[in-house]
Formats: structure tokens, C-alpha cells, sequence
């Protein structure tokens, strides 16, 4: 059994209500559960973490002993070398999750200071993206980290 944490930053709190056109209705409870529920179908423990704060998210990474990290940052994205610096320093494996689609938004919006360094990213998939990233975190944790390379081969 593997340890994931799903980190949510600032603002994911108000999921639901905040920008529905932008993020969908689903709240943030709605998506843990079905988090938690996955993870243990998958036979997983997973734990799960939403801040406003830059420093509780770093103090969380810091201390834990997850062996997967499921990462939305949300407006960190654009803006924190501290989390990123955090990140490096734990060195666990990550998956970049954005529920809306970054790259069809503002400008200041497209870069990220977590995708050069994370497995992968996720993003445009709604809620699903985050249920999407527990699968990979499986399959990635069950020692089939190169899909891509196995897909290709096959394809050939």
C-alpha cells in the first residue's frame, strides 16, 4: 500500500461557487471523496491537504512521507519558487492537476514553475484530472513508470 497526498492551493476551497463556467460545480469535498474513494478501490492510502496559505503547503510537503504527490497549485502555479524549491528538495514524484485548461486562459496564466519538474501535468479535464492523476500515481507506483516508451513500443 502507497502513500499519495493531494495537495489543493489557494482559492479551491470555494469550488462549487467560485467561477463555475471556469471550474465546473463540483466542490472540493466532493472531489476528496471520490479521491479517497479511488485510492482505496486501488488499495492506497491517501491524504489530502487544501491552503490558502503558501507556507502550510511547504510545511505539508516538508513533513511528508507521501511516495506520490497529486498537486494542484492553482495560483502558485505563476507564482512560487517556494513550492517549487520545496518540491526539489523532497524529490517524491508529482503530478501537475489543473482543472481548467491553462494554456486556453490569461496569459500571465501559462507558465508554470511546477511542469519542468513534475512527471506530468493534467489540465482542462475538470474534476476528472485529479481522479486521472490517482490512476497514474497507481500505475506509476506499481513500477510501470515508463507508459509512454510502453505504448510506443507496442504501437511499433
Amino acid at each position: 500500500m502507497a502513500i499519495i497526498l493531494t495537495l489543493h492551493g489557494p482559492n479551491l476551497n470555494l469550488l462549487g461557487v467560485r467561477e463555475p463556467e471556469q471550474y465546473g460545480n463540483e466542490t472540493l469535498g466532493s472531489i476528496d471523496t471520490r479521491l479517497f474513494d479511488l485510492a482505496n478501490q486501488l488499495g492506497h492510502s491517501l491524504s489530502s491537504l487544501q491552503s490558502n496559505s503558501e507556507a502550510e503547503l511547504t510545511n505539508q510537503l516538508h513533513a511528508t512521507t507521501a511516495d506520490f504527490i497529486i498537486f494542484n497549485p492553482a495560483a502558485f502555479t505563476h507564482t512560487s519558487i517556494v513550492l517549487r524549491d520545496a518540491l526539489l528538495a523532497i524529490a517524491k514524484p508529482f503530478v501537475e492537476v489543473h482543472i481548467s485548461n491553462i494554456f486556453r486562459r490569461e496569459s500571465f496564466r501559462q507558465h508554470s514553475y511546477f511542469s519542468d519538474i513534475a512527471i506530468g501535468t493534467i489540465n482542462g479535464l475538470g474534476a476528472e484530472g485529479y481522479l486521472l492523476a490517482l490512476r497514474y500515481a497507481h500505475i506509476y507506483l506499481s513500477g510501470v513508470n515508463n507508459v509512454l516508451w510502453t505504448c510506443e513500443k507496442s504501437a511499433n
